[in-house]
């Protein structure tokens, strides 16, 4: 009898707070939702329209170079206050995107999450909800370094070989942070299920290949993903039942949506509150390669306009909101180059309705490699490198 009573114990200590839904996690001392507010109702575009211009608190809550409470600090940015926070309110932006890394904060082989680093990005969360600002909450990099066979809680990677652990962790993760964050967030908290998924070690990681046969595994894998971790969050019920949820193809990249039919929007028991995510740091000879090109030209505004007019005709005017996660050109000493390239960015995207996140992870020096110096913020001081690229971003998304 002790016996039966000790695995009836157990098996409650699996279960998450979702009625007929069994989880691995242990929700002893789980970070919980105790708020209520009323989640009001708007369309998809309608968010959009007010969610404006966003920025990327990068190199952050993302960052997993350790454990713990220090990883926030793991990867050269300092610890998040709100003073920071306030001061990205101040600037114009209406949106302020966080990335959150997961795997690195496991206590136990059932996937759960530690409640101090729960407790800090609810923290960091509450912070920009008080501020008016629309968040966008994610699983950030949490996708596994190399292919072949995963280890057990390492997170998940598109493949048909790991979707079993994929699934197990997704699915966990999910179900905890719908338990610290639902009734008491109303549409200003958006979920992001996954960050530029895609097949990390492989050939074709960044750029979907419609002859390979990895890439379509990997489309019909993402999917199942996508679709689980919706199904988890529609399952907690309350206002993540009807809440907006971003998803996205694989590597965020608009050619896994150009590519061919193997990308499915995922099926949603809510009406109308699915967006699409995209990264767009393009055209990439300007915005990323190193040395590239660094003066902003006709022919670059004809790619973007293309790219622009196609996530139109494919999703917004559908009534599918498109949210450009990340969008940023890297620091190669050409700030007058630069400035027109986020006037024109901007003011483009923003004609079709469509949010721009700045990425920033807090390295603005450009003088050894220009790659990845996407510095904005200084958030020591609180001020911006660029002021000039600032006000093109606010001006331009319709402030």
């Amino acid at each position: 009898m002790k016996k039966c009573l000790i695995l009836v114990f157990l098996s409650i200590l699996s279960l998450s707070a979702f009625a007929g839904e069994k989880y691995n996690f242990s929700s002893k001392g789980a970070v919980k939702d105790k708020k209520s507010v009323q989640f009001n109702e708007c369309t998809a575009l309608e968010l959009a329209e007010k969610m404006k211009c966003g920025w990327n608190l990068g190199n952050t809550l993302d960052a997993n170079g350790k454990t713990g409470l220090a990883s926030e600090q793991s990867w050269g940015q300092p610890e998040t206050t709100k003073e920071m926070i306030d001061a990205i309110a101040a600037a114009g932006f209406k949106t302020i995107r966080i990335p959150t890394s997961w795997a690195n904060h496991l206590v136990d082989s059932n996937y759960t999450i530690d409640p101090a680093w729960m407790a800090r990005v609810k923290q960091i969360v509450d912070w920009a909800v008080s501020d008016g600002l629309y968040v966008i909450l994610n699983d950030h990099h949490d996708n596994y370094e190399r292919e072949g066979l995963m280890p057990k809680g390492k997170g998940y990677y598109p493949s048909s070989l790991n979707y079993n652990e994929s699934m197990f962790f997704v699915r966990n993760v999910w179900a905890q942070i719908c338990v610290a964050f639902n009734k008491g967030y109303d549409e200003h908290l958006i979920f992001e299920v996954l960050n530029e998924p895609r097949l990390r070690g492989h050939d074709h990681e960044w750029w979907y290949n419609q002859g390979c046969t990895v890439c379509k595994d990997g489309a019909k894998n993402l999917n199942k993903l996508n679709q689980l971790a919706l199904n988890t969050i529609r399952a907690s019920g309350k206002n993540n039942a009807k809440r907006f949820v971003m998803v996205t193809g694989l590597a965020a990249s608009i050619n896994s949506y150009q590519a061919d039919e193997s990308w499915k929007l995922p099926e949603d028991s809510a009406n109308g509150k699915l967006l699409i995510s995209v990264h767009l740091y393009s055209p990439y000879s300007f915005a990323m390669e190193n040395p590239g090109e660094t003066v902003f030209m006709e022919k670059h505004q004809n790619e973007l306009a293309y790219n622009f007019s196609w996530l139109n005709d494919r999703f917004v005017s559908k009534g599918i909101p498109v949210i450009i996660g990340e969008f940023g050109a890297t620091n190669k000493n050409n700030l007058e180059e630069r400035v027109k390239w986020f006037e024109y960015f901007v003011g483009e995207s923003h004609k079709y309705k469509m949010v721009c996140c700045l990425w920033d992870n807090g390295d603005p020096n450009a003088k050894n490699t220009f790659e990845e110096k996407f510095g904005f913020f200084n958030r020591k001081e609180r001020t911006w490198f660029f002021p000039e690229i600032i006000e093109a971003i606010v001006k331009n998304s319709g402030e």
